[in-house]
């Protein structure tokens, strides 16, 4: 699917999607005079990590294995004894380093030299790689790390600016930023680049409704996993059965409500042999599988829970919705291409109680 985002509205939903919203607001100038996407990013990640520079980087401890002629941290005595360091005068030591070659500014300084390579604007691409260098002379100097590091790097929930900073850097290698014309402030999103703008979509979908929707009492789960109320099956159907994934749950424990939304960033319509617009079979097969294949006795919740399916509006507007063997099923689309202020109101519309539970 190709269609024009304005580049605020695929900021506001990164804001989301990053659980970054106490940023909103914040840069509105650079987003109005940024060029495209990759230029905004560069622009706020090189003012993040100027402050960042100012105040020092945030230390980390790195593990270190190193022969010494004293001891620092615990003594690794069979390497010691091994190698008969005590006969010279020294010990192998294994400890902890307190550094800046954290995981988190490796993976600043590798998305820093990225954008400067990849912004339009010399200025800003300048900026880039000179705090790149000033992130390489104060000691981060290690390759980009994996996102097994990052995951084991944990930004603590006082960190805020780390976060955004962080954020913004995986906002470069996800590559969630699609390709867009110089110049504009919109762009076309390639087909290649449609399922990772999904997970935008998706995240922020699901972050606004646990935002608006979990102080008045419901639970918003995303990547659910559901399992196939198996009662009998062959040796080898588990290897080859796909699996089945939610990506938004909501549950209301006080009136049993549960509502199974399916975030699609596609068209909602496609066309068959004798009509123009009709809905994509496929989706509606499979959300009718995630209703009925978790129906159980002793879940009352499950006996009559809801779907809905929510697109990114690309002709009219569509809100309907029917009721299926006690489901109800709902099909809505929001628009990303409007102006950016009726953006952010059709996702506080979306996300109050009232809009996206309905009334029973």
């Amino acid at each position: 699917m190709a269609t024009a985002i304005p580049l605020r509205n695929i900021w506001l939903l990164f804001l989301y999607a990053a659980d970054l919203v106490q940023f909103k607001g914040r840069f509105d100038h650079q987003v109005e005079t940024a060029r495209d996407l990759p230029d905004l990013v560069a622009r706020l990640l090189t003012h993040v990590v100027e402050e960042r520079l100012r105040r020092n980087l945030s230390r980390g401890y790195r593990p270190q294995v190193a022969t010494l002629s004293r001891v620092r941290g615990r003594i690794d005595m069979l390497e010691t004894e091994t190698r008969q360091l005590m006969d010279r005068g020294r010990i192998a030591c294994r400890f902890e380093e307190h550094t800046m070659d954290t995981p988190r500014n490796r993976l600043v300084r590798a998305a820093l030299e990225r954008l400067a390579a990849r912004v339009a604007d010399d200025l800003v691409a300048h900026r880039c790689r000179q705090l790149a260098g000033d992130c390489s002379r104060i000691g981060v100097v290690g390759s980009r790390p994996s996102w097994a590091e990052l995951a084991s790097d944990q930004i603590g929930r006082n960190e805020a600016a780390d976060r955004f900073m962080v954020a913004l850097a995986r906002m470069v290698f996800d590559t969630i930023i699609p390709t867009e014309e110089a110049g504009g402030v919109s762009g076309a999103l390639p087909e290649s680049t449609d399922h990772l703008i999904r997970r935008l979509f998706e995240r922020a979908i699901g972050n606004a409704l646990r935002l608006a929707l979990q102080p008045q009492g419901w639970s918003v789960n995303q990547g659910k996993r559901l399992s196939w109320p198996i009662t009998a099956a062959s040796s080898g159907i588990t290897a080859i059965l796909p699996g089945m994934q939610t990506d938004i749950e909501l549950n209301h424990a006080a009136t049993g409500r549960r509502i199974v939304i399916d975030t699609k960033f596609t068209a909602i319509f496609t066309a068959s042999t004798y009509r123009d617009q009709i809905l994509k079979s496929g989706y509606l097969y499979q959300l009718y599988t995630y209703l009925r294949s978790q129906e159980r006795p002793d879940d009352p919740a499950s006996l009559k829970a809801e779907g809905m399916f929510l697109h990114p509006q690309t002709g009219g507007a569509v809100d309907e919705e029917m009721a299926v063997q006690g489901h109800r099923v709902r099909f809505k689309t929001i628009d990303l291409t409007v102006d950016p202020g009726e953006f952010e109101e059709s996702l506080e519309v979306l996300t109050s109680e009232r809009e996206m539970v309905g009334v029973t």
